[in-house]
């Protein structure tokens, strides 16, 4: 048992996004009428962010926190009962991989038929974190989701004008993510799930809510999202150790955005820490004395390559490619065909073996 909240659920389910989620259910009062509060079990593996940035209120997470929000929107679309609220407590939040910024608990509401005003998010928001032991579990099914993704992207959710009148808003500490039919529950549904960290950028979003000026609320994710987190949080913390820390948020938050993009400068400029090199490939540069991608930078690709050659029974090209792109900063799939035949063409030069690289 997990104190009074229940039992801890087993380290291979921590990390379900599929069909059959086990959930938590508690009967509450909330604004004098009775409700149905669905949370996620603890030891669930994942976690939120929330923050309001340029008018839009932001949940923040990593690809499987997108998948899981996914099907909590879509098993929500079919609630037909008044009362049932989904809840994310406490215990799942993180603070924001910006700037640490606290986080607001997150209750997804079934506009089409459960009302959720300003008394009844004042009672729930006086429950919060919930401690008390369950009444018991629920099976959450997302019959159909599976089929959606697999189909054709419903261009409408990226349309300027959402045909249903959603509510998305923070009352009494709450994020509120209001769809107003079973329908918008569902696009909500597909567009969250579909979030993809694995391009150039590293993050994806989808906007959430009617247009006006700006969309009130989106979903974002990040690759990196758990280290952002961790290097906000030292960021912070750093900040406002040192003297003379600003009090007002407006004038702290830049300063930690500062101190979040160094530490985070200083690690990415690691070659352990490059994305194109495998690991073995880059315990080797740097038994070789190449640590940092500027030394990377200086000797370039082929002379890297010739490094590894002694680590390695058969080098190959994507190798020599993994490490132009290391050097470039794009995927190994990015470096040009013209790019290539030069690097090729500087290899076949070659006649001799570099000894350890200058410098690190």
């Amino acid at each position: 048992m997990a104190g009074r909240t229940g039992a801890v659920q087993r380290p291979g389910n921590a990390r379900r996004a599929g069909d059959g989620l086990k959930l938590h259910r508690r009967a509450v009062r909330l604004d004098g009428r009775p409700c149905t509060l669905v949370g996620l079990r603890p030891g669930t593996a994942v976690r939120f962010g929330t923050n309001r940035f340029h008018g839009t209120w932001h949940v923040l997470s990593d690809r499987h926190g997108a998948r899981v929000l996914g099907r909590l929107l879509w098993g929500l679309s079919y609630q037909a009962r008044p009362g049932t609220l989904l809840v994310v407590d406490r215990p799942f939040l993180v603070p924001t991989p910006f700037d640490a910024d606290p986080p607001d608990p997150i209750v997804l509401v079934p506009g089409w038929c459960t009302p959720f005003g300003r008394r009844a998010a004042r009672d729930l928001a006086r429950r919060l974190p919930l401690r008390a032991a369950p009444d018991g579990t629920v099976r959450w099914r997302t019959h159909g989701l599976d089929a959606a993704l697999r189909g054709e992207p419903d261009r409408g959710r990226d349309s300027w004008r959402w045909p249903e009148r959603s509510r998305i808003d923070r009352t009494h500490g709450l994020l509120a993510l209001a769809p107003s039919t079973p329908r918008e529950a569902r696009l909500w549904a597909v567009a969250a799930a579909r979030l993809d960290t694995s391009g150039l950028y590293d993050m994806d979003y989808t906007y959430l809510g009617e247009w006006d000026h700006g969309h009130p609320g989106e979903i974002q994710v990040f690759r990196d999202f758990h280290r952002d987190v961790s290097t906000a949080r030292r960021a912070r913390a750093e900040i406002l150790a040192g003297p003379g820390a600003p009090a007002d948020a407006a004038e702290l938050r830049p300063l930690i955005w500062r101190r979040h993009g160094a530490i985070g400068r200083g690690r990415s400029r690691r070659v352990r820490n490059c994305r194109p090199l495998g690991r073995a490939d880059a315990a080797a540069l740097e038994a070789a004395g190449v640590q940092t991608l500027d030394t990377l930078a200086r000797i370039g690709a082929v002379e890297a390559y010739l490094l590894l050659r002694d680590a390695r029974c058969r080098p190959d090209e994507a190798l020599l490619w993994s490490l132009e792109a290391a050097v470039a900063g794009t995927g190994p799939g990015d470096v040009p065909p013209g790019r290539r035949a030069e690097l090729l063409r500087e290899l076949a030069t070659r006649t001799r073996r570099p000894g350890r690289a200058p410098g690190r």
